[in-house]
């Protein structure tokens, strides 16, 4: 059951991507110009998207694929371009918006729907795949895992997802942000390390019938981010 510390974080989320980084994140997401920290995030970001594709079926014909955080919709537009009925959902409706006019057009409904709403949210129903890039890095490790537990029992294929492991660059930049005015503060990443991270999918229950496949690490300058992909035993 997740309580109030993920309804809390999951409002903050909400409020930081549709009103103080909408402009910064529809830039980020696009071919716009850069400066040089956030090249190398839009860099990082593109690696880690390449490697969530890489780790799913080429052919996703017939499969039904949950984006979960999909921001602006790139990553969930390349697995419908490959077959799949893709359900992208994402807390911001400034993003969905985004995602919507950034939407290729021979890409029906039939095949991609964008939505605002919570990634477990049951009406969104069940899936043969499971994707979160970089959308539970900002809460704490216990609710980040009540989500995946809540996700694997809808899910019968894999479930890839993203997480901020812990480093002494990643700690420094959390101790950071905590000097900015509250209102100019994005949601605290939350890392925990690779180790603790395994140990505790390892302990819940409700994963049991789950196993830890590949991982793999991104840095690129400012963005540090690592992928783990479940499947079933």
């Amino acid at each position: 059951m997740l309580g109030s510390s993920y309804q809390q974080r999951r409002g903050q989320i909400a409020n930081y991507f549709d009103r103080t980084a909408a402009e910064a994140w529809s830039r980020m997401t696009s071919d716009a110009p850069l400066g040089r920290i956030r090249r190398t995030v839009r860099a990082g970001r593109t690696q880690m998207r390449e490697i969530l594709l890489d780790w799913l079926p080429a052919d996703l014909t017939g499969r039904r694929v949950l984006d979960a955080g999909c921001g602006t919709g790139a990553l969930a537009v390349a697995m419908a371009q490959r077959g799949a009925e893709v359900i992208a959902v994402d807390l911001s409706p400034t993003l969905i918006e985004l995602a919507h006019e950034r939407k290729p057009a021979d890409l029906g409904p039939e095949r991609l729907k964008f939505l605002v709403g919570d990634l477990l949210d049951p009406v969104l129903g069940d899936f043969n795949h499971v994707v979160a890039m970089d959308s539970l890095i900002h809460y704490e490790a216990e609710d980040a895992l009540r989500v995946i537990a809540g996700l694997a029992g809808r899910t019968d294929g894999s479930m890839v997802f993203t997480f901020a492991p812990r480093t002494p660059l990643l700690a420094l930049m959390h101790a950071l942000g905590r000097i900015f005015p509250k209102g100019d503060r994005a949601p605290a990443i939350e890392p925990i390390s690779e180790a603790a991270l395994r140990s505790r999918l390892g302990e819940k229950e409700s994963l049991a019938g789950w196993r830890v496949a590949r991982t793999q690490r991104i840095i690129s300058g400012f963005y540090t981010s690592q992928a783990i992909e479940l499947l079933p035993v």
